[in-house]
Formats: structure tokens, C-alpha cells, sequence
């Protein structure tokens, strides 16, 4: 693609970075195929290459963001089908960072939007204050339908439906320490806590820590470590985002320095391609430049790091027929396809993948809330081709896969880590039928 910025411009190093993108790009259309909004709404202006055409636009004459170009921009999950589909190496990612960083900087959004997108900023990077939203949300619920009709307030209701009804306690696990390995000590790595999972489902990390210290890992959950960042880097508040990374780096570099690591292990996948992009997103921060590209080369989702481990033969076979979800911050954002399912299958699980597997099931960190119209479409055809593989759990790696694909399917919805702890030796996971146990020989 033909740009035409001037060098004033180009001393920017945001507008440089995106003008070596945009140059990238050949108008194949190959993205359209693969995009699920574009799928869904059938506008070009809300496919990768639409939107290409809109940023380029918007940067190259150094205007604002104006409402076409927010309400396409917002449409987009951000998850990156079009960077596996694309043959030109295009990476849409961190231009439609930029562009949402200029959105956040120049458009000024109507009053509620506003209001809510700061309210999510406010609460769900936190989780003590994340946990006590969830409880008042019990208030909101009656109010549903109310919400629902009026457009301002969707967003609300959305929010107020995907709250759970309970809310497991705290886990004392997440408390900074470390958690020693038994037997032969065999690694040594540290555990993202993460914000909204913590809340939602603290059994994840638990489940973790249990499966990787009876292996023999030594797990550290380091003091001051916080949210990754993304909820906030992704609706274009940089300043937060880069924050967050500085947080989590300078937590995880004195856990390097105090005996260091061998990986920094991510059970939330969408939490693991932002981690892995600190080394892009503080590269201009002489400070943070090189401890930022450490950590990002050290970071690892939980499945990525087992499958380089040397697993023993699994406790029992379940035989049980589970249906894989891959989140799309999984196989789009950090490239992880095959690790997961072998795992589950070398645990003794028999892997089914549904149709349309690469396409997004509509969570997207907060898109399922700003976004709940085209967010449920996703999802229900999501749902439907996972009750059609014919399995009995779904299994994914992601927390908000997990909330969105249970909100509607009939299945139970788990962690793949829950599966392969129950396969190594741990409890049962929640929702999976007790005749599908098969002993190991």
C-alpha cells in the first residue's frame, strides 16, 4: 500500500511503526474471509482491510478520530484471524493499538459511553474492587430488561447478565510466596495472578500451581505483580496499559534477580499475548527496554510450558470426548495450535475440534459488554458448533471464553488445565460425568 506521510510525520515513532505496516499491505482481501465481523455484518468497512483504509486515512492527514471511524474500529475484537490469514505479514495488531490510542486522544465519546468505558477501567483491573461490582450486580439483575432498551444502557445490562450468581472466595494461593516443588526439582517459574480470573475462577491458578509443583516446578507468585494491562490497552488508554507492564516487569524481573526463572507461566491466553508484546509496547523506554523484552521472551502460556516438560504417564485415562476451543489470543495472537490438544490427547482425552474454529466466540475482553449485539451472534453460532462435535466438556484456555461460551452452552466449560491436573493425579473438575473414568494401565 502507497503512503504519503510527511517527515514530520515519520519523527513520531508510533506514526512510523504504522506506516511500515500500512506499507505492507497488498489489498489481497484474504483477511474478509477470516474476520468475524466482517462475516457477521457483511461491511467492508468492518474487515481488517476496511478498517486498514480507515486508519491509513485518519494518520496519514493527522485528523482526528471521527464517529465512522470509531463505530468501525470498536466493531473489531481484536482477534488477529487476520494475522494468520494474511500472506504479507501485516501486523494488524499493533496498528489497531495505535489507531485506538489515537481514538482515545482525539474523539470525545457521548457522556454514557464514556462513563462506562472508565467504569471498566476503574473496576476490572482490580480484583477487590472487581469482586465487590460482582456482588452489587445482584442488586442490578431485576433491571435487566430495562437496561436492554435503551441503546446507552446495553452495555449495563450486558455486564449485569454475564455477573455470575456466585462468586468463589479469594484464593490464598494468589498471596505473594512461593510454592515449593516436590521431589527433584525439575523448574522454577513465576504465575501471573491476573485480575478478572482471580475473581472468577480461582481454581485456575490453584489447579496450576498443584499440577506444576507435583511435577517437581518450583511456582513463585511474585510481590506487586498486577492486570496485565490489556483490558485497558485495548480500549486505548496507553498511558494505563504501559503502567501496568512497568508493574508487572519491574515484579517479575526481582523474581529473575532473587534466583531466577525459568518461564513466566500465563493460564488467561489473552492476558499471554499482551505479555508478550512488552518488549514492543515499552521499546521506546530506555528504563524499561531490555528487562521488558526478557520478560516477554520469558512469558509462556501454561500449555506451551508443559509440553517442554518431560510429563510422566498420567494417573488416569479419562477417555472423556472433549471439544477444544481455541481462544483466539491462543492460536492468532501467540500461535499456540497444537501443544494443547496433544496434551489433552497424551492425558488420555479423545480431542474433537469444532467447525469455524477460527473464529472468535465474542468475549474479547470487554467487546462482550460494549459490543453484546454482534458479541452474542458469535457466540451462539460458536456454541452451536461445539454441541455439534458431540463431546461431553468443553475444554479452552481462556477466561473469557470460558464466561461467554457457559452463558449459552449446555456443556460444561473448564480450563484445559483443570482436565489435565484431573489426568496427573487431581481432583475431578466440575461437570465432567463420573462413567467416563478409565483407569490407567
Amino acid at each position: 500500500m502507497q503512503t504519503n506521510f510527511s517527515l514530520a510525520q515519520l519523527a513520531d515513532p508510533h506514526v512510523a511503526e504504522s506506516e511500515k505496516i500500512l506499507r505492507k499491505c497488498v489489498h489481497c482481501g484474504f483477511c474478509t474471509a477470516t474476520c468475524p465481523t466482517y462475516v457477521t455484518l457483511g461491511n467492508e468497512l468492518d474487515s481488517p482491510r476496511g478498517r486498514i483504509y480507515l486508519i491509513k486515512d485518519m494518520l496519514e492527514n493527522g485528523r482526528p478520530a471521527d464517529k465512522e471511524i470509531v463505530t468501525h474500529i470498536d466493531r473489531c475484537l481484536s482477534c488477529l484471524a487476520c494475522m494468520t490469514t494474511c500472506p504479507s505479514g501485516v501486523n494488524y495488531m499493533h496498528l489497531v493499538d495505535h489507531a485506538r490510542a489515537h481514538i482515545q486522544e482525539t474523539y470525545k465519546r457521548p457522556l454514557l459511553d464514556r462513563l462506562t468505558r472508565a467504569m471498566l477501567a476503574f473496576v476490572l483491573p482490580y480484583p477487590t474492587r472487581f469482586r465487590a461490582a460482582l456482588k452489587l450486580a445482584k442488586l442490578g439483575k431485576p433491571f435487566i430488561g430495562l437496561f436492554e432498551k435503551v441503546p446507552a444502557l446495553k452495555p449495563l445490562g450486558a455486564m449485569l447478565k454475564l455477573a455470575p450468581a456466585s462468586i468463589p472466595m479469594a484464593s490464598p494461593m494468589a498471596s505473594p510466596g512461593i510454592h515449593a516443588g516436590k521431589g527433584t526439582k525439575k523448574g522454577r517459574v513465576a504465575i501471573l495472578t491476573g485480575c478478572a480470573q482471580s475473581v472468577l475462577d480461582p481454581a485456575i491458578n490453584d489447579t496450576t500451581i498443584s499440577l506444576l509443583t507435583r511435577l517437581g516446578v518450583e511456582v513463585v507468585v511474585p510481590q506487586g505483580e498486577g492486570c496485565c494491562g490489556a483490558l485497558v490497552h485495548h480500549m486505548g488508554r496507553e498511558e494505563a496499559a504501559l503502567a501496568s507492564a512497568r508493574q508487572n516487569v519491574d515484579a517479575w524481573t526481582r523474581a529473575i534477580d532473587q534466583g531466577g526463572l525459568d518461564a513466566i507461566v500465563i493460564t488467561a491466553s489473552g492476558c499471554g499475548t499482551t505479555i508478550k508484546d512488552y518488549g514492543f509496547m515499552l521499546r521506546l523506554e530506555p528504563a524499561y527496554a531490555d528487562k521488558a523484552a526478557r520478560v516477554s521472551a520469558l512469558a509462556k502460556d501454561i500449555t506451551e510450558y508443559l509440553a517442554g516438560l518431560d510429563l510422566p504417564e498420567p494417573v488416569r485415562k479419562p477417555g472423556t470426548i472433549v471439544a477444544y476451543h481455541s481462544a483466539c489470543s491462543m492460536q492468532h495472537g501467540q500461535k499456540i495450535t497444537r501443544q494443547p490438544k496433544e496434551l489433552l490427547a497424551k492425558a488420555g482425552f479423545i480431542v474433537r475440534e469444532p467447525r469455524e474454529g477460527h473464529l472468535c466466540c465474542g468475549s474479547a475482553g470487554t467487546y462482550n459488554i460494549l459490543q453484546s449485539e454482534i458479541s452474542a451472534k458469535l457466540r451462539d453460532r460458536k456454541v452451536r458448533n461445539i454441541e455439534a462435535t458431540g463431546a461431553s466438556i468443553v475444554a479452552t484456555g481462556n477466561i473469557g471464553c470460558i464466561t461467554q461460551i457457559a452463558s449459552a452452552a449446555k456443556l460444561p466449560v473448564v480450563h484445559t488445565i483443570k482436565l489435565l491436573d484431573w489426568a496427573y493425579g487431581g481432583p475431578k473438575p466440575e461437570g465432567v460425568a463420573d462413567n467416563t473414568l478409565v483407569a490407567a494401565e
